[in-house]
């Protein structure tokens, strides 16, 4: 009787341990098993834009590296807000994508409401990179470098303009950054778009634009636009814009604007998910395909933790809050 009372102990006790190996190896199977089925990229823009191309073009390797597809989902409209509310309200599980940009970090300034909260809904993953604005004017304007332009926009104050695609975006920061910086009085003229705003700077019908790079690349290289400046804090390494000064070094010391690309995912997508996804993006990054396609059009690659980028757009969110209330900046 004593013998078998210690028996049936043990037993139990074996039993206990091969349970919880088994619960152990179990749990372990089902966070490898990640991904098992494809994963969508909400695009919050129309296809064809700067945002989509880095989407499509990062798909390839990533899909490569997580061994599946890469679905992408352009959701324009709303300064991307009904793209990012159709993240916010899709599972956690790390199946669902948003390819944020500065429009992520701007939107609460801009809208009086939004359909999901920007401080609980989200769950940074990593920012991929960081490319100038380009300071452009037409081919025919009498600005030859930037230096002009400059002296031009402060001898003459409301008397020179620049375009943006419309309000609140990067274009339209950028330029009224520059007032506040430069001490300059430019006439903001809003468009429905980059396309029909630089067709009126190629024309004369506006003084300037703090274009994107993507945007205006090839109208550079056509001879129908003269760029004078980069946005960003250092010169570009991209060959097509190495030559072109910063705005900073060129009269206007501290100044920084630009676009910007990131990956986000709702919050409470567990931790090893959120990590794996930030290795397959970094890794994908750095393929010859991709860094090829992306750094023509003046892509800065730029990685980190999800940590880093959670503080990237945290300053992001505040330094241009204070660019939106100061100039009384409001989304057309």
């Amino acid at each position: 009787m004593f013998y078998s009372y210690f028996s049936k102990k043990r037993l139990t006790f074996i039993t206990l341990i091969l349970v919880g190996v088994l619960g152990y190896f179990s749990v372990g199977a089902a966070v490898a098993a990640y991904p098992d089925k494809p994963i969508k990229v909400i695009v919050p823009f129309a296809p064809g834009g700067g945002t989509d191309l880095v989407a499509r073009t990062l798909a390839v390797p990533m899909g490569e590296d997580l061994r599946q597809a890469i679905v992408i989902d352009n959701k324009p409209g709303g300064s991307t807000i009904i793209g990012t509310d159709a993240l916010a309200k899709s599972p956690s599980d790390g199946y669902t994508l948003v390819v944020a940009t500065l429009a992520h970090a701007v939107n609460p300034s801009l809208k009086t409401k939004l359909p999901y909260s920007q401080d609980k809904d989200f769950a940074p993953v990593i920012l991929v990179g960081v490319s100038p604005n380009i300071v452009v004017v037409s081919e025919n304007s009498p600005y030859k470098n930037f230096a002009e332009f400059l002296a031009a926009a402060k001898a003459n104050p409301g008397k020179l303009s620049y375009a943006s695609q419309g309000g609140g975006t990067s274009a339209h920061l950028a330029g009224e950054l520059f007032n506040s910086m430069a001490g300059t009085k430019l006439t903001h003229v809003p468009y429905k778009g980059a396309g029909p705003a630089l067709t009126d700077v190629i024309g004369g019908q506006v003084d300037v634009m703090f274009a994107t790079a993507s945007a205006v690349g090839s109208l550079v290289e056509a001879g129908k636009l003269r760029a004078l400046a980069v946005t960003t804090p250092v010169r570009s390494t991209t060959p097509a814009l190495s030559k072109l000064p910063t705005v900073s070094e060129s009269g206007v010391p501290g100044y920084s604007a630009g676009s910007w690309y990131g990956y986000i995912a709702p919050a409470g997508t567990p931790s090893n998910v959120i990590n794996r996804l930030n290795a397959s993006i970094k890794k994908g990054v750095q393929t010859p395909a991709f860094k090829s396609r992306v750094e023509s059009e003046g892509l800065i690659i730029k990685t980190g933790s999800p940590e880093d980028f959670a503080k990237f757009l945290k300053i992001e969110e505040l330094r241009w809050r204070t660019v939106i209330k100061d100039a009384n900046i409001t989304p057309d």
